[in-house]
């Protein structure tokens, strides 16, 4: 049977051979198991460390020893001074009487497993094992991507992250009214309203670190439109009707006298549309003004409309209102004046 056959596990066979490649064993020497009484066998506490860090190996060693090596499970890193390893992360931090010590800088997920310290003494062979974990700050690395949807749709939000420790999600509501939506990575909004679209915040966090990205969503509705303010003008004034319309995507205005469209330009009016707003001017208004007006806000999901009355305003009413008014105040005044005495 060959020198494997001792060994149940690969990473022990490892051992073994390393120990005859570097002549650890003289010839002649039967070569025994890590269970074997004649050979000293020490397990380590895990050693955890971050991706990206540098983790230190460290190897008793005492007596009289005659070689010394650090492995990992599928190669020699380092026999003695003797650098085995390509990879320019392993270096050789101290190697005398009391210590061997090898350390691996900037280590990655590939790092992690088992790392044996095999020695030779002047009474029988040692080994030392040890297992590295290798944590990794969560990263987003699937998020759903910004999205229009009609009101009443059903959405679902999705956010992926790698990481170890298994990171958790949060997802979060940002605008506008940042209360917490979910902790799953899948985020469900069942018909949703104009009142749920905004920011959402996807967090992902584990022991180590958080990694938090945001997606959008629009909500498309149809126009709803302010109810109409009847107006009072005197004859030869400026006038001025105002229609407001909340849609998503913004409404487009129209303006009607009675059944006729009304455009810019049109007999002295002046059409401007801004956002939600629109507003109908007539900078002179004429005895042919006066009537009943209606504004229609139009988008693809419908369309909405409501109706102004634009009126006769007696000229004499603001005078005669600024005369009692004056009255009024000069009455107050000597009434003051009165009290006094």
């Amino acid at each position: 049977m060959g020198v494997c056959g001792y060994f149940v596990v690969s990473w022990k066979c490892l051992v073994v051979l390393s120990f005859r490649l570097l002549f650890l064993v003289p010839p002649g020497l039967p070569v025994h198991s890590q269970g074997d009484s004649q050979t000293d066998n020490k397990v380590m506490d895990n050693i955890t460390v971050r991706q990206g860090e540098t983790v230190f190996l460290r190897c008793p060693q005492g007596d009289i020893v005659t070689h010394t090596a650090w492995l990992n499970r599928s190669s020699i890193l380092y026999a003695g001074e003797d650098k085995w390893s390509v990879d320019p992360r392993v270096s050789l931090v101290t190697l005398n009487q009391e210590e061997f010590t090898i350390k691996i800088e900037d280590v990655d997920m590939t790092d992690e497993g088992p790392y044996i310290c095999a020695v030779q003494t002047s009474r029988r062979p040692r080994t030392t094992s040890v297992h590295i974990l290798i944590q990794v700050p969560p990263t987003i690395i699937n998020l759903s991507k910004g999205i229009v949807v009609n009101e009443g749709s059903n959405v679902t939000l999705m956010c992926q992250a790698s990481g170890k420790p298994e990171p958790s999600f949060t997802w979060k509501l940002l605008s506008p009214s940042g209360d917490l939506a979910s902790e799953d990575e899948y985020l469900d909004i069942p018909s949703i309203s104009r009142q749920r679209a905004g920011t959402y915040e996807c967090t992902a966090v584990n022991d180590i670190a958080t990694d938090v990205q945001t997606v959008e969503i629009t909500v498309n509705y149809a126009p709803s439109v302010s109810e109409g303010r009847d107006v009072g003008v005197t004859l030869g004034q400026r006038g001025l009707l105002e229609c407001e319309a909340d849609a998503v995507p913004e409404a487009d205005f129209e303006w009607y006298r009675d059944d006729r469209r009304i455009f810019n330009g049109f007999d002295g009016m002046e059409i401007e549309d801004a956002g939600q707003l629109s507003k109908l001017t007539f900078f002179n208004v004429s005895e042919a003004d006066y009537g009943n007006y209606t504004c229609i806000a139009i988008n693809k999901l419908g369309s909405s409309n409501t109706s102004f009355v634009l009126y006769v305003q007696d000229g004499n009413s603001g005078s005669m209102g600024t005369h009692v008014h004056t009255y009024t105040c000069l009455l107050l005044a000597i009434l003051q004046f009165l009290l006094r005495f």
